[in-house]
């Protein structure tokens, strides 16, 4: 029996909810829920010698579906030579100390270019959508298999018991957020449905109703008595404990999670500098009131939950890609340039990595031929990091003159996945699970490799 098969068979004879029970008071149960998320992270810690020193200890992905046009944001290309190609077709500026090249698409964040790690050699193994969205959220691009959010829920646990370990903003898929075979417990929690005012954003179901506390607990107990005694003749069903455990969890999350939502104790000027329910100025793109998520997002983070997405959709810009790249950067822009000032102002963003990008990027627009209409380019494209100690204010890797693909410095889905994973002080090659006779992983079988230059 290998140590994975140690591992869940542990998990499965021991459920965390059952050592808690038991817990008699609050040192005990702190000290319970630590053994326990040891059991869960038991590959790692006993096939390594020593522990992982993290650099971050919290993550906010910046899903910006449909693909980012890298090449009027983040990786410049002017037009050289003789013959035309695809190229830049907005100004860029080289910004800060670093002298890092940033479209004037995006002024306020381009306001942080010492703080960015941006990855210009990002490469794909499909230019499909579906497929490669998926693959960017679980490592696979044909099977379900869970969320990056999940393996690290599960690898690490949520620094709040009053909150889930993950949570999903506008939420355009349940890929974006599913655990798949790993326990229930460890399942996204999406707020907020994708086209939809995160105004009216709340947790489906919380409020119980109109109960008391008292009488939702009594309830609660009521139903929670029935689960124990089916649970005992199903003879260590995963599945059922994971929904006792998650029942327990909306409970305790009833007075946390609306509290983080309640955005009234914000001033008029955070609102401002997030723009909240602001309207675009230009363009048609489908409303999101992505200022809102990613106030949530700093709100989510500052109360102990490990990863959240914010999500963002309408980049898939085949035609009038001018009109929808400005209206989606001015969307993004000082949202996004308000959560690194707050979190650095708040000494958050040495240990929370943010990462951004999408699904693959565009082969971007020939000046000289007067169209405004793209494709897609799953060869070469850009993500970028911040805090978690990446190395600010750096750009790793380049695409080739007409950015048709990576040439440099090439990171795959796989080694950014191993990269996140290795911040936090997981290592990819041990956080697995064994699911169906096969032990499982984020990175899966192939190759992965951690991108040490991205760390400072």
């Amino acid at each position: 029996m290998n140590i994975n098969q140690v591992t869940n068979s542990l998990n499965h004879r021991v459920s965390r909810r059952s050592m808690l029970q038991n817990a008699s008071c609050g040192f005990g149960y702190l000290a319970l829920q630590a053994l326990c998320q040891q059991n869960l992270r038991a590959s790692e810690t006993l096939a390594t010698s020593h522990l992982k020193v993290a650099s971050a200890k919290r993550v906010i992905f910046m899903c910006m579906s449909g693909g980012p046009a890298q090449m009027d944001t983040f990786d410049y290309k002017p037009q050289t030579g003789k013959k035309p190609h695809p190229g830049s077709v907005y100004p860029f500026q080289q910004r800060g100390e670093s002298g890092m090249w940033i479209s004037d698409l995006l002024p306020q964040i381009a306001k942080h270019a010492d703080r960015l790690c941006v990855i210009n050699g990002m490469h794909a193994d499909t230019g499909n959508h579906a497929q490669s969205f998926l693959q960017m959220h679980t490592g696979e691009r044909l099977r379900k298999r869970p969320s990056i959010g999940s393996w690290i829920s599960y690898g690490l646990g949520s620094e709040n018991r009053n909150l889930p370990g993950f949570i999903s903003l506008n939420a355009a898929k349940p890929s974006v957020y599913s655990s798949e075979f790993l326990p229930t417990e460890f399942t996204g929690t999406p707020i907020g449905t994708n086209g939809e005012n995160m105004s009216q954003a709340t947790i489906r179901d919380i409020n119980g109703g109109q109960l008391p506390s008292s009488a939702q607990r009594q309830q609660l107990d009521f139903l929670q008595a029935m689960n124990r005694r089916h649970l005992a003749d199903r003879n260590r069903d995963a599945k059922l404990e994971g929904v006792i455990e998650t029942m327990e969890l909306a409970f305790r999350m009833q007075g946390s999670a609306q509290e983080i939502l309640n955005l009234n104790n914000e001033t008029a000027a955070t609102l401002e500098r997030y723009r909240v329910g602001k309207k675009l100025s230009v363009g048609t793109c489908r409303p999101t009131d992505f200022g809102r998520q990613c106030l949530l997002a700093r709100r989510f983070i500052e109360s102990g939950v490990r990863f959240v997405e914010v999500n963002h959709g309408g980049w898939d810009q085949h035609k009038n890609h001018r009109r929808d790249l400005e209206a989606n950067c001015e969307t993004i822009d000082a949202p996004i340039a308000a959560l690194l000032e707050d979190l650095a102002a708040r000494g958050l963003l040495d240990e929370t990595l943010i990462v951004w990008g999408g699904e693959f990027g565009r082969p971007g627009l020939v000046p000289e031929d007067g169209k405004d209409e793209t494709g897609h380019n799953e060869k070469g494209f850009t993500f970028w990091l911040a805090g978690g100690g990446t190395k600010a204010g750096y750009v790793h890797g380049k695409t080739s003159q007409s950015g048709a693909k990576a040439v440099e410095g090439k990171v795959h889905f796989r080694d950014l996945h191993a990269t996140i994973l290795h911040a936090l002080g997981l290592s990819h090659q041990t956080l697995n699970f064994d699911h169906e006779g096969r032990t499982h992983r984020l990175t899966g079988p192939e190759e992965a490799k951690v991108v040490h230059d991205l760390f400072a």
